[in-house]
């Protein structure tokens, strides 16, 4: 070959004498010696000598373009191969084969000269070739995405040269071109399973071959090739017949990257391409819904012509096997899959009894409609994957924390909200996990798209059926969702034994139920076994209704993970803003209305939760977290409440700073939502079983329950019904509540004066006057003093001006009085009596007095109950209950005393003997506590100096020491008064 050997002893000149001559003749002499070398290849092929042409390809590219260390034999190679791929013409295709892959190993050359020219080959090559080129686009595409981020100027010029010549090539022809020497290109990418539904024609460019590729290098950094990518992309996505769309959830992910980039031009642009795929979304679906609906309609429209037009056709065996085979919600209309021509009820002319054919009606109504499904609508066959492409931006929304990315995903999901929300519900659990924390999101356009995406999902959920896809639930799984372990229920005819505090606390966390089992998107609804295994005692059942319907439902929609919803959501009860744990709260409120057996199944693990949210700092929760308790414990069992209930005061004993800050609007909160009477009747009953346990908590959550009895609006019904005490129920519920308020003295006291029981009231203070009136007791009665002058006690100072039919009501506030030191309170009270004393003088009952109407004893006009409902039934036994008060008040000074003895000597039981009695100076005896100095130890007069003893000193100090537990009643309140008597 003299050219080619002529052609290489020049460049070995040039190379030897290279720092002599100018690159500009350089360039010069290989163009002239390319054009020679095309002229030769040009008279061959006129001459059909193929044999020489083909031994000059192989010359070229084996001995010059593949010569790694001589880079200007490189040189020569890659032009001499542009030369006669310019020579050839049309006849390069066969020739591609051996020209293209030394040009692209010469892409890797570390000469950036050699690079240059590999680029300006490359582009004479693909120019000529055209649509052939496509067969090795995978490899071009691979090497211009390495050259984007070059770093020499000349060479990235010369790719981008390259870049925009394949690019007008790919939109030409990418969609259509046949290779014309064979489909091999075609075939390879046809065979896979892909979106692409352009099968039939093989195509010299495949996206399934191209998009693993695009896969591997979308995960670059370097922003120009990202842009490189960003562009090819965007081309692709242009071509209508390539469909790009349909492999977003191979590339989405590395564009959501793209939006973090610090390159703008990179946002700008990647920005730009995922807008344009999510309007192409929102474009298939709203053509395969406006078909959908089309079709239904039609259908609709073939039924009522065949019904009114075609009598005869009811004999048909054809339509008796179209009535009687259930429709696929997704499958293709029959009518639709016949020949336009054929009728749609199945027969051809049949005529009727009138002679009239049954053809004309049918056929004229569904012309139009085939025509119009026989036209095919861009769009129509692209299938997309939305569960792929919402776990990608889950996954992003979880992952990233660059707000362009967070709003995108959020933007999506809103989208896909409106487009397929079904496919959410599988995501659901994952999305509130981030989407809930997104709600207090720094930055405000952020925060609102949240807000948008969550307020669409609550809508959508609340908005499905409400037994969608749910198997029917056994008796025994019924029971289970409706038990709680703990507490048993009673065999009928038997007692309720109320649970401790101290047992619930021991047994919460050793016995837990399995949650329910869990609904799959499975073609066929399973039936679960039973989970647990213990034997339960309750009853309580709550049966499914037949759902003939429930089979087909559960194959076109996919249920909600329940219990993966409800952990998800109960984690963001330890968020640190409130908006997301309100935001939580919410959906659980939600879900329990939509499902509340599904919510009851599972509600052990989230209980706990719950109850530790009452402790949240902020109002809006604690609100909402007693709404949804009281959901739940209206839609369980009497043993939920009651266990609700035993946890609550549980949780009020370890935390008395929740006692003290949100006792009072818990208590208030659940009357709201609950029965007040079952709320009180439930707690005074776990009060007076725990009393001996903790004698100071009862005390003060005895004293939190009586003042908002007395004084919260939510409890108006319940005073009116203590008021009357003619009533079996109102006696019943005013025994429960005297014998847990005998904890404390003054709260027995107040309850007696709510209930009208004066007499008995009069009867607990004589008592309290053998009692250690202590500085809290005195707060407590300064407090009571300023209640009877709010509008709650109106009845009673009423009361005042009829002192012959209470008289011992005088008795009861001049008892007050007499307990009261010098203060406020004491001149509020005697002001009061001062100014009906006229009237109590004259009327004051004596001692023995006749038994006429009008001094009729509060013991007797109480018990008349007991002649009019039989004389089998019992009333209120208030001797009884009078000796419960003063066992109560015993209890009371011992533990007081046993507390007193700990603290100095570290001991908890001496205080009882005789010996330490003697020591400490305590009297055991109430002439022994009468006797001791000159007045009352804790009375009114010995309050201002220090008592000479020293268990009255302690008895102040602890007190004092309490004054803080007092859930708001106390305050600083009583300090202020004692200080000013």
């Amino acid at each position: 070959m003299p050219l080619a050997l002529g052609l290489v002893a020049f460049l070995a000149n040039i190379q030897a004498s290279k720092k002599h001559h100018d690159h500009k003749l350089y360039s010069q002499k290989l163009t002239e010696e390319g054009r020679r070398l095309e002229s030769v290849i040009r008279n061959a092929l006129a001459d059909g000598h193929h044999d020489k042409i083909a031994k000059i390809v192989h010359q070229l590219c084996h001995d010059y373009a593949y010569a790694v260390h001589q880079p200007h034999a490189r040189n020569g190679g890659l032009i001499g191969l542009a030369a006669a791929a310019i020579a050839l013409g049309a006849e390069v295709a066969r020739y591609l084969k051996e020209i293209v892959p030394p040009v692209l190993a010469c892409f890797s050359d570390q000469d950036a000269r050699v690079r240059y020219y590999a680029c300006e080959s490359m582009y004479n090559i693909a120019k000529v070739a055209k649509g052939e080129i496509l067969l090795y686009f995978n490899d071009v595409f691979d090497a211009l995405c390495k050259l984007a981020a070059d770093t020499e100027l000349s060479v990235k010029n010369g790719a981008e040269l390259l870049d925009r010549l394949v690019k007008d090539i790919v939109s030409e022809s990418a969609a259509t071109y046949a290779s014309i020497l064979s489909p091999e290109g075609g075939t390879t990418g046809s065979e896979e399973n892909s979106p692409e539904q352009s099968g039939e024609i093989s195509t010299a460019f495949s996206l399934p071959r191209f998009i693993p590729l695009l896969q591997e290098r979308i995960h670059v950094l370097n922003p120009f090739t990202r842009t490189f990518l960003v562009s090819w992309i965007t081309l692709l996505d242009s071509i209508p017949d390539l469909e790009l769309v349909a492999y977003l959830p191979s590339f989405l992910g590395g564009l959501l990257k793209f939006l973090s980039d610090p390159n703008q031009d990179v946002h700008t642009t990647t920005k730009v391409a995922l807008d344009r795929f999510l309007a192409e979304i929102k474009k298939i679906a709203a053509v395969k819904k406006g078909l959908a609906e089309s079709r239904r309609s039609k259908e609709g429209r073939d039924r009522q012509a065949s019904g009114s037009t075609d009598p005869v056709a009811v004999d048909s065996p054809e339509r008796d096997q179209a009535e009687n085979t259930p429709a696929e919600p997704d499958a293709e209309p029959i009518d639709a899959q016949q020949d336009p021509q054929t009728p749609q009820n199945g027969h051809v002319d049949s005529p009727t009894a009138d002679g009239e054919s049954t053809l004309t009606v049918s056929d004229d109504a569904g012309k139009p409609d085939d025509s119009f499904e026989d036209e095919w609508i861009p769009g129509q066959d692209v299938q997309i994957d939305y569960q792929r492409i919402l776990d990608i931006l889950v996954t992003f929304l979880a992952e990233s924390s660059e707000e362009e990315v967070q709003m995108t995903a959020l933007k999506w999901i809103e989208v896909f909200l409106d487009i397929c929300p079904e496919d959410i519900l599988l995501f659901t659990p994952r999305l509130l996990a981030q989407l809930l924390p997104a709600l207090s999101h720094d930055v405000d356009h952020v925060k609102q798209a949240a807000n948008r995406v969550n307020q669409a999902l609550m809508a959508y959920i609340m908005s499905l059926p409400e037994d969608l896809a749910r198997p029917q639930m056994s008796a025994e799984q019924a029971q289970i969702a409706t038990q709680v372990p703990s507490i048993q229920q009673p065999a009928p005819g038997s007692t309720p034994v109320l649970p401790t505090i101290r047992s619930l606390a021991m047994s919460n966390g050793d016995v837990r139920r399995d949650s329910a089992p869990m609904v799959k998107p499975l073609r066929k609804p399973t039936s679960p076994e039973p989970i647990d295994t213990v034997p339960r005692t309750a009853q309580v059942q709550t049966p499914e209704p037949p759902s003939e319907s429930s089979e087909v439902d559960s194959k076109a929609h996919t249920d909600l993970d329940y219990e993966a919803a409800v952990n998800a959501l109960t984690l963001q009860f330890l968020h640190e803003h409130e908006a997301t744990r309100v935001a939580a709260l919410a959906w659980l409120i939600m879900l329990h209305r939509k499902s509340p057996r599904k919510i009851l199944a599972i509600q052990d693990a989230t209980f706990p939760a719950l109850l530790k949210t009452l402790s949240d700092p902020a109002e809006a929760v604690v609100t909402r977290d007693l709404l949804l308790l009281s959901q739940i414990s209206r839609s369980s069992d009497d043993s939920y409440f009651t266990s609700f209930m035993v946890n609550l005061l549980k949780l009020f004993t370890t935390d008395r700073r929740l006692l003290e800050s949100r006792g009072n609007l818990i208590i208030r909160q659940l009357c709201l939502s609950l029965s007040p009477e079952k709320i009180y009747r439930t707690m005074a009953d776990c009060l007076e079983r725990d009393s001996d346990d903790d004698v100071e908590f009862a005390s003060i959550m005895v004293q939190n329950l009586n003042n908002n009895l007395i004084t919260a609006p939510e409890l108006q019904d319940l005073r009116k019904r203590l008021r009357n005490l003619d009533s079996r129920d109102g006696q019943t519920f005013f025994t429960v509540l005297f014998k847990a308020w005998c904890v404390n003295a003054v709260a027995t006291f107040s309850l007696c004066l709510l209930a009208q029981a004066y007499e008995q009231a009069y009867n607990l203070l004589q008592i309290f006057a053998e009692l250690e009136m202590t500085v809290n007791m005195l707060i407590q009665i300064d407090k009571l003093v300023q209640l009877l002058e709010s509008p709650v006690f109106t009845y009673l100072r009423m009361q005042l001006l009829e002192p012959e039919r209470f008289p011992h009501l005088y008795k009861c506030l001049y008892g007050l009085l007499m307990l009261l030191p010098q203060s406020s309170a004491f001149a509020a009270l005697k002001n009061r009596l001062n100014s009906v004393s006229a009237i109590g003088y004259l009327h004051i009952a004596p001692r023995i007095a006749p038994a006429t109407p009008s001094s009729v004893s509060t013991f007797e006009r109480q018990n008349r109950l007991r002649s009019k409902e039989g004389a089998g039934e019992a009333s209120i036994k208030w001797t009884e209950l009078l000796d419960k008060f003063r066992n109560t008040q015993e209890r009371v000074r011992r533990s007081q005393q046993r507390q007193l003895t700990g603290q100095h000597d570290g001991l908890d039981d001496r205080s009882e003997t005789p010996e330490l009695q003697r020591k400490l100076h305590i009297p055991s005896t109430a002439a022994e506590r009468g006797a001791v100095g000159n007045a009352r130890p804790g009375s009114a007069q010995s309050v201002g100096r220090p008592p000479p003893q020293p268990i009255l000193t302690g008895s102040h100090a602890r007190g004092k020491s309490s004054l803080g537990r007092l859930g708001g009643v106390a305050g600083g309140f009583g300090a202020r008064k004692v200080g000013k008597k």
